[in-house]
């Protein structure tokens, strides 16, 4: 069976920051109970390096994180390998960044997408505004469906 990491991150005492974190929680909890074998989540504040070597173990890998992005709701991706690192430090690296270590360190190359959902608030408090949530739960179904179709064709 093909296994899959669902990996959200975001800051959630930034109020719509949290939206990577939010999703990954939905799809926890409905992963269990139709996909525990298949489906595995994480979470954090932000990518580090380590992280090449987690998804080094999957066949496929979803990043999901907010976006101030004039997206209609969602955006979801597919996601290449890149040498570029586009934060200021070590402690916070992008998606592409990740993958190309991962490719590099350990000679894996696992279908990696990302999944970009709108946010509109960045404030330091906790919660996501109302227009967030509505984009949280339509960024939800569209990948339990990607999910569920990917588990039964594999």
């Amino acid at each position: 069976m093909k296994k899959i990491l669902v990996y959200g991150y975001g800051n959630p005492g930034r109020q719509d920051d949290g939206l990577g974190i939010h999703c990954a929680k939905k799809v926890k909890q409905w992963a269990d109970r139709y996909f525990p074998q298949a489906i595995d989540v994480d979470m954090n504040y932000q990518l580090n390096i380590e992280d090449a070597e987690k998804i080094s173990h999957y066949d496929e890998v979803i990043f999901a994180d907010a976006s101030c992005e004039s997206i209609l709701h969602f955006a979801y991706t597919t996601l290449e390998p890149s040498k570029k690192q586009l934060e200021f430090s070590m402690h916070a690296v992008a998606p592409a960044y990740v993958l190309h270590l991962c490719h590099t360190l350990f000679g894996k190359l696992p279908k990696t997408h990302l999944l970009h959902i709108r946010g509109y608030k960045w404030g330091m408090q906790e919660g996501l505004t109302d227009e967030a949530k509505q984009n949280l739960n339509k960024s939800f179904e569209a990948v339990k469906k990607v999910l569920t179709n990917y588990l039964s064709n594999n």
